[in-house]
């Protein structure tokens, strides 16, 4: 059983992407609920909450890459 390798490569990849949005997401949804004295309360909020699901549909479109790339899906 051998893996696409330039596929796996690319999960990969997605996975790379998705992982520091992991950790800045919920640090940037942290810091605009601390600062609700402030104007851009609601613009902060959102660009964390943005930044929070883009992470998700790249865990998302890694992992199946990856299943694709082990389990040699065509398309």
């Amino acid at each position: 059983m051998s893996a696409n390798k330039q596929l796996l490569d690319k999960g990969i990849k997605f996975m790379l992407y998705a992982l520091p949005m992991m950790f800045i997401g919920p640090s940037i949804i942290y810091n605009a609920f601390i600062n609700k004295q402030n104007v851009w309360h609601y613009l902060v909020l959102a660009i964390g909450i943005a930044i929070c699901l883009t992470a998700v549909y790249f865990m998302f479109k890694g992992i199946k890459t990856l299943t694709d790339a082990l389990f040699n899906h065509d398309k």
